[in-house]
């Protein structure tokens, strides 16, 4: 009877959940009016011009609370597993229940049906991962490449942008470092910063929790790509860089780290 090989069963299955996820969120949206295929980045986009909105207010309340855990993972390191994997976990249930539904004024009630599914796989697995506490979170020294996208998850964090006349312009307001609505409440703009965390006490991650929060952010990237073809939503596209960029080198890392295995070896 012949072994299975362990790395060719981790290649195949890890290709599986990405496959599965990649078909999850190609999933139609569930809307009151009917629209055509065609039109699916229009549903999206009056979506989002309107799902975070009654919950705006509330902003403040999620870059405090990061803050907090990340000078407490500072304080106590490697001993605040279970409340850092929490807090993803909470923090992308609110998502979902914020971000993927809402009343448009085009199509009428509107549910993203592939992003509330990610961002449900996504909570219960990180809550998972926090009740196994499968996480030590210890900061490292950061790379020189690493500063660059502490650089861009800080720009994540911001937000700076504001809704002028129907186009998304630059809105260079320090205040929205603590007062910016959309991180937390979105999950292209926390995401950056979740990976970001995870970047920097790898390997003491949970893998499966890791590399599919990695890859849903690059899916996510890359679906956000169009902002870049309307003039009045570059600035938006701009600023979804740091998720894109964050979740390449987040799903490469795993490479780099067991190369250097290897030669040390």
């Amino acid at each position: 009877m012949t072994k299975q090989n362990p790395a060719k069963h981790f290649k195949w299955t890890y290709t599986f959940v990405y496959v599965l996820l990649f078909l999850i969120n190609i999933l139609p949206l569930i809307t009151e009016k009917p629209y055509q295929p065609q039109d699916t980045q229009d549903v999206i986009i009056n979506l989002l011009m309107v799902s975070i909105v009654p919950y705006q207010a509330y902003g403040p309340i999620f870059h405090i609370a990061t803050l907090l855990i990340i000078f407490a993972i500072l304080w106590k390191p490697g001993r605040l597993g279970r409340l850092m994997a929490g807090y993803i976990g909470v923090n992308t249930f609110i998502i979902a229940a914020a971000q993927t539904m809402g009343q448009t004024e085009k199509y009428g009630f509107v549910i993203h049906l592939s992003a509330l599914l990610n961002m449900l796989i996504l909570g219960i697995t990180w809550l998972v991962v926090a009740f196994r506490n499968d996480i030590q979170p210890t900061f490292k020294k950061p790379s020189l490449l690493e500063y660059g996208l502490i650089a861009l998850a800080l720009l994540a964090f911001w937000g700076p942008f504001a809704d002028v006349d129907g186009a998304i312009r630059p809105r260079f307001d320090p205040l929205l470092l603590l007062t910016g609505s959309d991180y937390g409440l979105t999950f292209c703009f926390t995401t950056p910063v979740f990976l970001l965390g995870l970047i920097l006490i790898y390997p003491n991650v949970n893998q499966f929790a890791y590399r599919i929060t990695a890859f849903s952010g690059l899916l996510y990237g890359l679906f956000n790509l169009t902002h870049w073809f309307n003039p009045a939503t570059q600035w938006m596209g701009f600023l979804h860089l740091p998720l894109l960029v964050i979740s390449i080198y987040a799903l490469i890392l795993p490479r780099f780290n067991m190369r250097a295995k290897n030669q040390e070896a």
